[in-house]
């Protein structure tokens, strides 16, 4: 009698129980769900279609017709090199001072030692650029520096220059607006990212570290960095990443062209170039090489920066 009473209130344990892991997965699956439908589905369709021809051809569709790494081999024919070296010159050009000035303000404000008044208000407008769409801060950059834009005004009022300075028709001044651009747009975010990583930091260690005497820059590269350096690695692969996928701004401010000479032509808009054309083996053909250059990118940053904080901690 006592076994079967025993295993009575077991069965209505398990009754009246709540089962944590099959909820666990309910609440996860619209991730899967979402995730399956609108990323892996495409992105296995988009290798299917670099294999591919499939075009138009005025109104007459030409495949789909298996044609195997036919379509890689055109697009390595092309000046898809060139492109890929637009996009990363542009990426440098901005990352290197968003990163910059990230870092100083991101300890700037979070010293408390400075104690800087109005923080929430500097926080706020340095973000505010992030929450502009880029097709109007492009078209902001287009008026301001056309030929007969304001820029142009001021300098010739100032007199820095003799005649219209044609921006928009200069290699240099071009990739630089462009970088320019991308910078303003995103150092907010990577500041807001950085200071969260630093206020993570134990004050106890910084304490530390100030009755041993050490100076801010000791402090900075012996214990702000080596401990920022996993957030530090995620804001530089997604920058990485983000750079890679340019093409809002130097579609909007070149009209799609890459003028001049196509040297502010990027992966991506060279991408869109065979999209427009409903050329969707070509297409796919730069996609999967856009993934496989982020890839490798992506991956060696990550090994060689987590290398480097490992032997940090170490």
């Amino acid at each position: 009698m006592p076994a079967e009473s025993e295993k009575e209130t077991k069965v209505l344990k398990k009754r009246k129980g709540f089962d944590y892991n099959r909820w666990g997965y309910f609440f996860i699956a619209p991730f899967f769900i979402i995730f399956i439908i609108f990323s892996f589905i495409p992105l296995i369709s988009t290798f299917g279609n670099s294999l591919f021809e499939n075009y138009r051809d005025g109104l007459t569709q030409i495949g789909p017709r298996f044609v195997g790494l036919a379509n890689f081999t055109a697009v390595f024919k092309s000046d898809i090199l060139r492109y890929i070296g637009n996009t990363f010159i542009i990426w440098i050009l901005g990352v290197i001072p968003q990163i910059v000035i990230a870092l100083i303000l991101s300890v700037w404000f979070t010293s408390t030692d400075l104690r800087i008044k109005s923080q929430q208000f500097f926080k706020t407008v340095i973000y505010m650029p992030n929450l502009i769409m880029a097709s109007a801060f492009a078209m902001l950059f287009f008026t301001i520096f056309s030929d007969n834009g304001p820029a142009n005004s001021i300098l010739l009022k100032l007199g820095f220059a003799d005649q219209n300075i044609r921006f928009l028709s200069s290699e240099n001044w071009t990739r630089g607006l462009i970088a320019t651009m991308n910078f303003l747009m995103w150092y907010g975010n990577t500041t807001i990212m950085l200071m969260a990583g630093i206020m993570g930091i134990d004050d106890s260690i910084f304490e530390a570290a100030k009755i041993d005497g050490a100076n801010p820059l000791q402090v900075f590269f012996r214990i702000t960095m080596p401990m920022l350096m996993p957030i530090f690695i995620y804001v530089l692969i997604t920058s990485l990443i983000g750079g890679i996928q340019m093409f809002d701004v130097p579609q909007i401010l070149t009209n799609g062209e890459g003028n001049p000479n196509r040297t502010s032509m990027t992966l991506i808009m060279y991408l869109n170039k065979h999209l427009a054309s409903k050329n969707y083996g070509m297409a796919g053909a730069v996609s999967v090489i856009t993934f496989a250059i982020t890839s490798v990118f992506s991956f060696s940053i990550y090994t060689m920066t987590m290398k480097k904080y490992k032997k940090m901690r170490g």
